[in-house]
């Protein structure tokens, strides 16, 4: 499958972006700008400096690959988008502009618009913290305008993951397939809501086999390729504790594969293509800062309802990366929408005070069991009290967490 071309295609008709980190600026506060040349290539991103002083960044980005490409400005992360320009052709330049307050950062360009990137390396900007002021309107839709580069960034490294995973599964070669298929759902997980909200997609990339069963729909996506991939024991029953792993079930012919391979990622594909529709901006622009804000407490919500209990991967035991996904999802919402609940006074810095401590609280609770870098431990590892511990975090997450859309929006 020739991804690459089909997904150009898909975004030929989106422009670049120039966005300001942190809205708009005093321009008393703003340090003189300091300019940045980026040479986009198929396996580099040469960026002619890596430090600067607060204020007005700007970077000058010349595509010199052969492919549509992409430059991003990330925050420490590695997740939260700064800044980007996308869809700069082949011996094009794009302009790339920020204000960008002290801290660490990464730059990374993305070749043919797809994949993790190349070239990722550290930039760092010193000095004092910049001032913002200016119409607040313009500084929610400019969260809002992040948010979708994150969800786009996130699907554009979904699809040839998938690509891969599937490739090994229909290939039969399990051994690899296992080893790609937590990592490949985390793109999916981190941005789950956005799936969730288009109907039937949703449940044929992500549905369990005993909520397909239950709706009376055709079981697909990657729970369909996990069971083959671990396939249980004959005496094991389903999540629901009752229902058993055999009944109407049965490892998939090498056909079989093929078919739900392809379905999975033509699936991706469509919300691939949705992601960079016009009807994805128009929806987050409707939701504005309150939808960003939802997003992260659904997120959260996602892990106390699903992951926690261990039913979300029965056979895998691969839990764990679907909950810290979910978790750098949520925060990630959380951290574009906390400078407008902290501008309501102090209620506000207390509520985001708390919010703060409370993901790393959780973060820090994740870490002793592992990461997504290195891996997870198998959720069958997990003690009775260490998903105690998890439960009581992600409960005392919760509360201050859902009173942020009320909050942001005051």
């Amino acid at each position: 499958m020739t991804t690459s071309h089909r997904i150009l295609g898909a975004v030929a008709a989106t422009g670049a972006a120039a966005l300001v980190l942190s809205g708009c600026v005093a321009k008393s506060d703003v340090t003189a700008g300091a300019a940045f040349d980026v040479s986009s290539t198929d396996s580099a991103c040469s960026v002619s400096g890596t430090t600067a002083e607060s204020g007005t960044l700007t970077f000058e980005v010349t595509n010199d690959s052969g492919q549509v490409s992409e430059f991003y400005l990330l925050a420490d992360d590695g997740l939260r988008i700064v800044g980007e320009v996308e869809n700069i052709a082949p011996s094009a330049s794009r302009t790339l502009t920020v204000v960008a307050q002290p801290g660490d950062y990464f730059t990374l360009c993305k070749p043919g618009m797809i994949g993790e990137g190349v070239g990722k390396s550290a930039f760092t900007v010193t000095g004092e913290r910049v001032t913002v002021d200016g119409p607040d309107a313009e500084q929610k839709q400019q969260a809002v305008d992040l948010y979708a580069a994150f969800v786009k960034d996130q699907v554009g490294q979904l699809v040839p993951a998938v690509e891969d995973l599937v490739a090994a599964y229909e290939a039969g070669d399990d051994d690899t397939a296992r080893s790609l298929f937590p990592l490949t759902r985390a793109f999916y997980e981190r941005i789950e809501p956005v799936a969730e909200a288009l109907g039937d997609l949703d449940p044929r990339i992500d549905y369990r086999e005993v909520d397909a069963v239950a709706e009376g729909l055709d079981w697909t996506g990657f729970h369909r390729i996990e069971k083959d991939l671990w396939v249980p024991a004959q005496d094991a029953l389903n999540a629901d504790g009752e229902t058993p792993a055999w009944q109407d079930w049965a490892p998939s012919t090498t056909e079989e594969r093929a078919d739900f391979g392809d379905l999975l990622l033509a699936d991706v594909q469509e919300l691939y293509d949705y992601v960079h529709s016009d009807d994805f901006t128009e929806t987050l622009d409707d939701q504005g800062i309150g939808g960003i804000s939802n997003g992260a407490i659904a997120l959260l919500d996602e892990v106390a309802t699903g992951k926690i209990s261990g039913e979300e991967d029965w056979w895998s035991g691969t839990d764990l990366y679907d909950f810290a996904a979910n978790v750098e999802g949520s925060k990630m919402a959380f951290s574009l929408v906390q400078d407008f609940a902290e501008a309501q006074g102090d209620d506000g810095a207390a509520l985001v005070a708390e919010i703060e401590s409370g993901y790393a609280a959780l973060e820090e609770s994740l870490a002793a069991h592992g990461s997504l870098t290195d891996g997870f431990v198998g959720y069958s590892e997990l003690t009775d009290a260490d998903k105690r511990e998890f439960t009581d975090l992600i409960n005392a997450l919760a509360e201050p967490l859902s009173q942020l859309t009320g909050t942001v929006l005051d």
